[in-house]
């Protein structure tokens, strides 16, 4: 009996100093992340000027817009186009070309270029999440906000470390919700079944919450009985948390470690130095690209719906095509589509990556990333999940408020044997 009483207690104290250190980052990414839910809702109505509503019959090449941005500035050298980017928006990712005078990096005042697809004019210029070129970057910077503090890699490293621990602190929490154990006597087989019902009946009030109670009382039972209901989402977002921010280490080690997972970090080797200029022009890289999927359809059995993105990976030495098919899980966001990686100086192709039903662990992965992202599922899904991040806030401050309110007791109780 004292281990068990050792243990419970052990657990008890991991999950306070656990949600105590956690509370915070968790409070500023349950509340980013609600409003997080409806982000292309929001970003059209910040940047009403980004979009025109044109079909997609109508778009330009993904390569001749790479080719317009570059023409109309040397400086700059296109990384990525999207032609329906994550907010719905035609934009050019780019990044400064080495001045040839100083051979170092020219300054940029912008990093993303909005485009009109079907001209290639420069709708808008933006700095990603910079928040003082004004409220048009409002919801990037709580995208920046959510996934990495809006600190970069260092942002990203603290809430990657967070979401490990919150999805270990999920099991300890859910554990604490069962009623202490009994001391076990000398029981026949009716009293026994008799013990299991009355085990039930006693994990029954963990459920529940009662209103009309004392302050500490409601928020006690708000902590339990919220994580209790919403528990399988909450070991959701974390977990998938963990991929977000620690895709290339620890996500990558676990799921390899229990089913088949493949990704760009773990096929295509980073270079010994970045490739600066590719053989293949924008327009061959588009044309390989095309016929590789056509390629693919064939051998996996897949239909292609319309382009998506163009890419190049100067570290890795490799051209990207996106498209979409019928093997999306996503039905908004146009991260984790139908792509290929082919090399940039030959055309060779390095890797084929699909949603889902290619590799296990990767089908996994994207679930968990639609669901993180509220991309499945309609509008039910996104309100939900907006209700989840209110959820998560709610947790962590009610979880603050009892450990303060034990931590006064504590404190008064032993002022009163001193005095």
């Amino acid at each position: 009996m004292p281990v068990i009483m050792w243990t419970r207690t052990l657990w008890i104290k991991i999950h306070r100093w656990a949600g105590l250190v956690m509370a915070g980052f968790l409070i500023i990414v349950g509340l980013t992340g609600s409003l997080l839910a409806f982000y292309p809702e929001l970003q059209r109505a910040l940047n009403p000027h980004w979009y025109r509503d044109r079909q997609p019959s109508t778009w330009l090449p993904a390569a001749a817009l790479a080719e317009q941005v570059e023409a109309r500035d040397t400086r700059v050298r296109v990384i990525r186009v999207e032609l329906h980017a994550f907010d719905e928006t035609t934009t050019a990712w780019v990044a400064p070309r080495l001045d040839p005078a100083t051979h170092e990096l020219v300054e940029l005042d912008a990093d993303r270029l909005i485009l009109d697809p079907a001209t290639g004019d420069v709708l808008d210029r933006r700095r990603y999440a910079a928040i003082t070129q004004g409220w048009g970057n409002l919801m990037d910077f709580i995208y920046a906000l959510h996934y990495a503090l809006a600190l970069d890699m260092t942002g990203m490293w603290i809430l990657g470390i967070c979401a490990l621990v919150w999805t270990l602190d999920c099991f300890v929490g859910f554990y604490l919700t069962f009623p202490a154990r009994q001391p076990r006597g000398g029981q026949a087989g009716g009293v026994q079944k008799q013990a299991r019902s009355s085990w039930w009946s006693r994990w029954k009030p963990a459920w529940l919450v009662k209103w009309g109670s004392s302050a500490y009382r409601l928020n006690f039972d708000l902590h339990r009985a919220g994580g209790l209901w919403t528990w399988v989402l909450l070991l959701i977002f974390a977990w998938s948390s963990v991929f977000m921010n620690l895709w290339d280490t620890v996500y990558t080690w676990t799921t390899q470690a229990f089913v088949e997972y493949h990704m760009p970090w773990t096929e295509v080797p980073v270079l010994a130095q970045p490739l600066e200029q590719p053989q293949l022009s924008w327009r061959e890289a588009q044309a390989r690209g095309e016929a590789l999927i056509v390629e693919q359809a064939a051998q996996h059995r897949f239909v292609v719906e319309q382009p998506v993105a163009l890419g190049f990976d100067a570290e890795r030495g490799t051209y990207t095509w996106q498209v979409r098919t019928n093997r999306e899980i996503d039905d908004r966001s146009r991260r984790w589509t139908t792509q290929v990686f082919f090399d940039a100086e030959t055309g060779a192709l390095k890797f084929t990556l699909l949603p889902s039903g290619q590799y296990t662990g990767n089908t996994i992965t994207n679930w968990l990333y639609a669901l993180h992202m509220a991309n499945v599922f309609g509008l039910p899904y996104r309100i939900l999940v907006c209700l989840v991040g209110l959820v998560v806030t709610m947790l962590s401050i009610t979880g603050v408020y009892i450990w303060w309110k034990k931590r006064r007791s504590r404190v008064i109780a032993f002022a009163r044997r001193v005095a």
